[in-house]
């Protein structure tokens, strides 16, 4: 295996540890933390991050980076977080995980308009073969679907789904790395959701040992570290290669359950993780490197220096 591949090898294994740490939410939340509280929960798993990050990173945006931080920090963090709770709480079973798995699909067509990368027929299969596989994994028999759920789940895809396509559009300013990269969306998505978990939720709920230690496992491994993996794949992989590495938060919740909570694992639900897993594994080898120069971390891609103004009017 030459040096090249071993390197994109290295770089997929690491950011797939991404949507496996984000696949123990559901664990972590249900066992550990105060009931009823998605958007305290998404404010103290974003915002503390991205505060121990930016100590850390020691830099801030300047410039037009300061609304791109923003927006991406909206869209990644701030509207994600939000609307994937709202899904949770609204819909039956895993039928949140199974309307957000179309994110595939979502990037497929956002990269074709923002990135100029043409679908092919392989990645449009891919994207619905990962999809139905997470169907049958997480999908409950239920009656009645929730009109305001279904529109959280999905939107909260797209949005996670469009702030994938533009971290990987903008790239980064010269001289930034990925840690400050995320350091700066999880910030701004945090503090975008405190006002909100304070006007909805109400004041912070008392916290016992379990809750501390379960929000120190949510803010450092689940978020900090993942997002930073995250967004440093989103600049060393194609926007698809990234997404389609999506369905193993879902695949992994369904193993911790298994495992750790005594949930039972059915043929069918089986059989579904394989059809996931080896989409997910397809969707690493279908994507070929676009024609012309590789642009690297702190680079840009020149055309985006005269279109950054108009992509930022156009969200």
């Amino acid at each position: 295996m030459s040096t090249p591949t071993m390197n994109r090898t290295a770089t997929v294994l690491l950011t797939a540890l991404a949507p496996v740490s984000w696949g123990t939410t559901y664990a972590v939340t249900t066992e550990f933390l105060p009931p009823d509280r998605p958007l305290f929960t998404g404010m103290m798993r974003a915002l503390p991050a991205g505060l121990v990050l930016l100590a850390l990173a020691r830099v801030l945006p300047r410039g037009v980076w300061w609304g791109k931080a923003i927006v991406l920090g909206a869209l990644n963090i701030g509207a994600f977080f939000p609307l994937l709770f709202l899904s949770a709480y609204r819909l039956p079973g895993g039928m949140a995980a199974v309307v957000g798995s179309v994110g595939p699909l979502i990037v497929v067509g956002l990269s074709a308009v923002l990135l100029g990368q043409r679908p092919t027929a392989r990645s449009v299969l891919t994207g619905l073969v990962a999809a139905f596989g997470v169907s049958l994994v997480v999908l409950k028999a239920a009656g009645a679907l929730d009109v305001v759920g279904v529109a959280a789940a999905f939107t909260s895809a797209a949005s996670m789904s469009a702030g994938t396509v533009l971290t990987k559009r903008w790239g980064r300013p010269d001289g930034v790395g990925p840690l400050a990269l995320t350091a700066w969306q999880l910030t701004a998505g945090g503090l975008l959701i405190a006002p909100l978990a304070l006007l909805v939720e109400g004041a912070p709920p008392a916290l016992d040992g379990r809750a501390v230690g379960g929000y120190l496992y949510l803010a450092l491994a689940n978020t900090a570290v993942a997002y930073w993996l995250w967004f440093r794949g989103i600049g060393r992989l194609t926007a698809t290669q990234v997404t389609f590495l999506g369905p193993l938060s879902p695949l992994t919740a369904a193993v911790v359950g298994w495992a750790a909570l005594g949930q039972s694992l059915t043929p069918v639900q089986l059989a579904g993780m394989a059809l996931a897993f080896g989409a997910t594994v397809a969707g690493q080898l279908s994507v070929r490197p676009t024609a012309g120069r590789s642009f690297g971390p702190g680079e840009g891609n020149p055309r985006e220096a005269d279109l950054t103004r108009t992509a930022l009017r156009q969200i």
